[in-house]
């Protein structure tokens, strides 16, 4: 059985990429995903990349995507 992560390393870019498709501004996604706005700006900035699995869960279920949008391309990249 896999183990679940501790963090998601996540690609802010498209984080930001697809709130704006989804015409959501910063603070209506932050409140949608239970965190705040400056937490959400620094997610999408990459100040700060690896939020906790719930964040990340509320994160995916707010902007409507799959890992392959939302994760960083070290986290794509399959495990040897």
């Amino acid at each position: 059985m896999e183990r679940p992560r501790a963090t998601y390393l996540v690609n802010g870019a498209a984080i930001r990429t697809r709130r704006m498709e989804l015409g959501m501004d910063l603070a209506e996604c932050a409140a949608e995903v239970g965190i705040s706005r400056a937490y959400l700006d620094q997610l999408e900035l990459g100040y700060r990349r690896r939020p906790s699995p719930r964040i990340y869960a509320a994160l995916r279920t707010a902007l409507r995507v799959t890992d392959n949008q939302l994760l960083a391309a070290e986290e794509n990249t399959p495990k040897e």
